[in-house]
């Protein structure tokens, strides 16, 4: 029987866990029930793990053979902080949170993965299964990083894997080289001179800096950047005055965004020159300005040798026909990076099915589909025979 037949006989199994995920949702370094649940699935299967990493991290070991070299492969626990607008029965039972980006998905391949392996360990090696915290923004990988879990479970290679709305379901998708963005945040405060808003002339509008700097940051991409090259760079929060005082000209105006891009160059760049804007802009208009850029994930470099056995691996459960190599850069970010940075491996795309109502993933009316659990456990294990090879006679 091959691997993904084997995965699919339970794939109600898995669909139940995966569905109970997404009806408790838990957000970043919150994941009590969902580490929980985790756990209580390992030990019911005879898998070893340890727990506490990034505070509600766990880290399962299974190996096999004589082989030494080490591998791992990251799910994510996190939900985010959104109200969901589903109604099925499996929608989150806490208000403001919901698992609207598929870790609940990640987290049940995962494990079908897991079990697997453990039942059928025709492979020579270690394999790490990490279920690891607080992706969504805070960086969950980071501080295993700091923490020393690399240290802890030195790998020879490492691999992530995330669903893609709007590609065909159960498809695969990879590029060596940079694959997502880096995310970086920064905040421009343009300070002047408020007053009157009949009598303008006798302060500093900063109101008036900040739309230049607005339409000037739109300049980066277009003019000061390689055309070659590709970045983003755009607002995502203004703050001034006080909405009952219309006729006040505030004295300072905040704004606040978001710069992608694929490259350490390209980042340096997008860094110095949102500064030099809201100096410049501010200048203009008589008054100052402080910026803040905030590096928050790197961007996800995929190494070459470790993308083709991805993509092997994935031919092996679908076919050639519906692995795709070489897709373009996604300008959304990853702290699977954190790991890239430090262990040779890839992040792969698994198409989620048509987009329909529920739309992209950090949507209200999103859902995992759970006829690509299957697959996805199945590339893991296939994964991990490319990686670690047989240890059959």
């Amino acid at each position: 029987m091959s691997v993904l037949k084997r995965i699919e006989a339970r794939s109600d199994e898995l669909a139940q866990i995966r569905r109970d995920i997404h009806a408790h949702p838990e957000t970043a370094f919150e994941e009590e029930r969902t580490s929980d649940l985790v756990a209580d699935y390992l030990t019911r299967h005879g898998i070893e793990f340890e727990r506490g990493f990034a505070t509600t991290g766990i880290v399962a070991t299974i190996r096999a053979g004589e082989g030494a070299r080490r591998i791992g492969l990251r799910a994510d626990l996190d939900a985010l902080h959104i109200h969901e607008k589903n109604d099925f029965a499996h929608r989150s039972r806490h208000d403001g949170k919901m698992h609207a980006c598929g870790h609940d998905g990640h987290t049940a391949m995962l494990l079908g993965a897991a079990r697997d392996l453990k039942e059928n360990p025709d492979f020579d090696g270690t394999v790490h299964l990490i279920f690891q915290p607080a992706e969504e923004g805070l960086g969950g990988a980071r501080v295993m990083v700091e923490e020393g879990f690399l240290e802890r479970y030195p790998m020879d290679a490492i691999y992530g894997m995330h669903n893609m709305p709007g590609w065909e379901a159960g498809h695969f998708a990879m590029r060596s080289g940079p694959m997502m963005a880096a995310s970086d945040s920064w905040t421009v405060t343009l300070h002047g001179k408020g007053g009157h808003g009949a009598m303008p002339h006798k302060g500093t509008d900063a109101t008036v800096a900040a739309a230049q700097f607005i339409l000037a940051l739109q300049t980066v991409v277009s003019r000061a950047l390689d055309p070659i090259q590709t970045a983003v760079i755009s607002v995502g929060h203004m703050a001034a005055g006080d909405f009952g005082a219309p006729n006040v000209i505030p004295s300072d105006v905040l704004v606040r965004g978001t710069a992608r891009s694929f490259r350490p160059e390209v980042r340096d760049l997008l860094e110095a020159r949102i500064a030099e804007l809201a100096e410049s802009a501010a200048r203009l208009a008589g008054c100052t300005a402080t910026c803040d850029y905030e590096r928050r994930y790197p961007p996800v470099i995929n190494h070459e040798a470790q993308t083709r056995i991805a993509a092997r691996a994935a031919a092996e459960v679908v076919g050639s026909e519906a692995v795709h190599l070489g897709v373009d850069p996604i300008s959304g970010s990853e702290d699977f990076s954190y790991f890239l940075n430090e262990v040779p491996g890839a992040y792969v795309l698994i198409g989620n099915g048509p987009v329909g109502e529920g739309g992209f993933v950090h949507a209200p009316l999103y859902d995992f589909n759970d006829e690509i659990i299957a697959r996805g456990a199945a590339f893991w294990v296939e994964l991990v025979g490319h990686e670690l090879g047989t240890n059959r006679d």
